[in-house]
């Protein structure tokens, strides 16, 4: 009989399936950085843009450094997307494209460092452990999945 999937392995799938649909919309940042990239499609200039925001045109150039640097708060970003009549769109967007797929090698790696701990004490006891470790490591994988020790 098939579990039923726990809140958190729904709110992964969840996340996992946004994920899919914003990926291909929003891809990697410009090289410039999403301001330039924007002013510039807008045919706007930064004395353009300074104005709308009520800053110096320097202080433009300056906000659109540092988001390529990193070093633009959130808040200040929201202040440049209303000032280019955009909204910002904020994620955290795995690596691996799913969570769920971190989920599982988090708990596959795990499960085979618990399992190569109970080897090597099967070895010392001189009992056959190769064959018998395949279904103990799919039974941690799953175990870990939902337990709160995953991440420790």
């Amino acid at each position: 009989m098939a579990r039923k999937p726990s809140i958190r392995a729904q709110a992964r799938r969840a996340l996992d399936s946004r994920f899919r649909q914003i990926e291909p919309v929003i891809g990697r940042r410009p090289s410039a950085g999403w301001i330039r990239a924007i002013r510039d499609a807008l045919g706007m200039s930064g004395a353009d843009l300074a104005k709308r925001m009520g800053v110096s045109q320097p202080r433009v150039a300056q906000l659109e450094k540092a988001e390529v640097l990193g070093d633009l708060k959130i808040s200040t970003l929201e202040r440049v997307a209303d000032a280019l009549d955009c909204d910002l769109v904020y994620a955290l967007v795995p690596r691996s494209g799913s969570l769920e797929a971190d989920v599982r090698t988090q708990a596959r790696a795990k499960a085979v460092e618990q399992a190569g701990r109970a080897a090597h004490t099967m070895r010392l006891e001189d009992q056959a452990a190769d064959a018998e470790l395949r279904p103990l490591i799919d039974e941690l994988i799953e175990s870990l999945i939902t337990s709160r020790q995953l991440w420790r």
